[in-house]
């Protein structure tokens, strides 16, 4: 399908690979990590709560850092927190990402040094409380656009995001502090079940869109993030040491490959017109609507 004088129907997102679909698994996997540290140290895991904090802040600053690599200038992402729009989703992202860094940075920064124990804490506390946001706020970003392949998934790419969240998580405390990595274990395999259930249950709901998903380069990457986050959650069972190890490193893999995958997806669809045309046809044609309003 050409769409009028062959031009694209949507412009393609000009964000470009590696920055952005390294800010999108970065800031997951910071904010899952700073729930586990949280968790973690209510119950006296201090081995597996430093692990977190410090993936937490490595993973937020790194993503800060991909984000302005991005942008080209660095004041365009300062520029972002002049003003505070509630209904501008990359303006709430930028509030949360901001703080969240900040406070990520000084939680680990005490761990390190040993400096100012009490202030240091209670940074990692706010930084817990703020990051159930920063796993899934991306996903919002990317859905909230007219980009066919991120639009259409609305409903489940928030829960794709945060169960690929928890298993990046999981897989830090697993490769980090394997003597206390229990809860990372758990929360590896339950991250994955999330993750795998909500993308099938995404990609049965959204339609053409989701050719993108299964086909191409996209489907590929998608197929490989599946095999490695579900050997990763397999192994994660395991209580020895080097499957642990192991799991980790696939859970990791899975994750990246999952976050590369929809941004792939994403552009196919605002590539190929026929993405746009042909379901805007199907709602107009439905029974009960008038042709008019309904092509958006």
């Amino acid at each position: 399908m050409r769409s009028y004088y062959g031009r694209p129907v949507l412009k393609e997102p000009v964000w470009k690979v590696p920055d952005v679909p390294a800010y999108l698994y970065l800031g997951g996997m910071a904010g899952a990590s700073s729930t586990m540290a949280l968790l973690a140290g209510l119950t006296g895991r201090e081995r597996l709560a430093r692990a977190g904090r410090l993936a937490a802040a490595v993973g937020a600053t790194t993503s800060v850092a991909a984000l302005m690599h991005d942008l080209h200038r660095p004041m365009r992402f300062l520029n972002m927190l002049r003003v505070f729009k509630p209904t501008s989703p990359l303006s709430v992202g930028s509030w949360i990402l901001a703080p969240f860094s900040g406070l990520a940075g000084a939680a680990a920064a005490g761990d390190v040094t040993g400096l100012l124990p009490g202030p240091s804490r209670a940074a990692g506390v706010v930084a817990g409380a703020i990051a159930p946001a920063m796993t899934t706020y991306t996903a919002v970003l990317l859905a909230d656009t007219a980009v066919p392949g991120w639009h259409e998934g609305y409903r489940e790419l928030p829960f794709v995001f945060a169960g690929s969240a928890l298993t990046s998580a999981g897989a830090v405390g697993m490769v980090g502090a394997p003597a206390e990595a229990r809860p990372a274990r758990r929360m590896a395999v339950a991250g994955a079940v999330l993750e795998l259930a909500a993308s099938r249950r995404m990609e049965s709901r959204m339609g053409l869109a989701a050719e993108a998903y299964r086909t191409g380069r996209a489907g590929g990457v998608l197929r490989a993030a599946r095999v490695a986050t579900a050997a990763g959650a397999a192994l994660a069972l395991s209580r020895r040491r080097p499957a642990g190890l192991t799991a980790g490193a696939l859970l990791t893999l899975g994750a990246i490959a999952t976050r590369y995958g929809v941004f792939e997806a994403g552009r196919v669809t605002a590539r190929d017109p026929r993405f746009v045309v042909e379901p805007q046809r199907e709602r107009v044609s439905e029974p009960g609507t008038s042709g008019r309003g309904e092509v958006h």
